[in-house]
């Protein structure tokens, strides 16, 4: 059996994105992921926060995955949202560049199925402050994408975005629906949102994309495996490799703009 190594960069303080891919890798027998931390303890817009996400550090952490022969190295993190796809884009060449692995990132995973599927309104469900929020929709307008609706938590602590508890998530998803959005992404790899996936999918009639779903599955194709193996995580990973993704269902997303439902954070779970 020829084994199918992933690495995935992992910020420090992160205790969900492990476990959330081991599980899901679990119905891929001959895939396993191998994680390097690299320091990110908080989520900000503060000189200090953004310097977390300095290239060198996570290209530090990325050389010593590839001694693990890691076909795929993934950045398991979300900061290009607010920092600009463009940043991205440009580690993903230095991955490259430095170990010879193929590179890809939750964020540009998450635009990737944005321009396959033809979203064009979302909705965004995330713990970050209030400045990190309007940055990430900012963002993403620039690039062609409208948020018509929105929820945060007001968090800043890395470690506190796992504690929150399922049913926050769930009640968040579930209010951003309510616009009738094209797509909702979770974005954070430290929310515990890929576990809800199905069922929400399900009730909603609306495509969930939670952030680590999209890397593993981007960095599965990447090395050449067949995503519809992972029968339990959403509808992200049930579309053969060689077909389009489906576009979002007709009823559950109208088109044309929509006014935003108005932005307000929410206390921690």
């Amino acid at each position: 059996m020829t084994r199918t190594l992933l690495g995935m960069l992992t910020p420090s303080s992160n205790t969900v994105l492990e476990p959330v891919t081991t599980a899901m890798l679990a119905e891929v027998p001959e895939a396993s992921a191998h994680f390097g931390r690299f320091a990110v303890t908080e989520i900000a817009l503060s000189p200090q926060a953004l310097a977390q996400f300095a290239p060198e550090e996570i290209l530090r952490a990325a050389r010593l995955l590839s001694h693990a022969r890691c076909q795929v190295i993934a950045w398991n993190g979300t900061s290009a949202g607010w920092l600009g796809f463009e940043r991205d884009e440009r580690l993903c060449e230095a991955i490259t560049a430095e170990t010879g692995a193929q590179a890809c990132t939750s964020v540009l995973a998450l635009r990737e199925i944005f321009q396959r599927t033809g979203v064009r309104r979302f909705g965004l469900v995330t713990p970050y402050v209030d400045d990190v929020q309007q940055a990430i929709i900012d963002n993403h307008r620039r690039a062609g994408f409208d948020c018509v609706a929105e929820r945060h938590l007001g968090l800043q602590d890395n470690f506190s975005f796992a504690e929150v508890d399922a049913a926050t998530v769930q009640r968040l998803v579930r209010e951003v629906a309510a616009a009738k959005p094209d797509a909702i992404i979770i974005l954070c790899t430290n929310l515990r949102g890929a576990p809800l996936v199905p069922a929400l999918e399900a009730e909603l009639g609306i495509p969930v994309y939670d952030s680590i779903s999209a890397v593993v599955w981007k960095a599965l194709r990447l090395a050449g495996t067949d995503t519809t193996r992972i029968q339990r995580w959403g509808r992200l990973f049930l579309t053969p490799p060689e077909a389009p993704l489906a576009p979002p269902p007709q009823g559950g997303a109208a088109s044309g703009p929509a006014e935003p439902v108005p932005r307000r954070p929410l206390d921690g779970a």
